[in-house]
């Protein structure tokens, strides 16, 4: 995906990867979550994944919303210009 953007509108290289690392740090958190619980209720690691996936997909994207909102409303009151969402600048 990033070759396909316009070059003026590409990220910088370090912003990308900050980015595309907290995805893979979430998904590894998630997978030793997952093989950890497995073993401590003997339960099927595969459903233990889909239970996760389903309540991330759901309730965890609610509340990243919520928090998203909230945070970009206290940055809008208080004119913090450097907590702005999206703001790489």
């Amino acid at each position: 995906k990033r070759f396909k953007e316009p070059k003026e509108e590409r990220r910088p290289w370090r912003i990308w990867f900050y980015d595309t690392s907290k995805q893979g740090i979430g998904a590894l958190f998630i997978h030793f979550a997952n093989v950890f619980l497995s073993d401590l209720t003997e339960e099927d690691p595969c459903s233990l994944y889909l239970i996760n996936f389903i309540l991330d997909a759901t309730l965890g994207m609610l509340l990243i919303w919520l928090g998203v909102k909230v945070v970009s409303w206290i940055v809008h009151r208080k004119k913090y210009t450097y907590l702005v969402f999206g703001e790489y600048g």
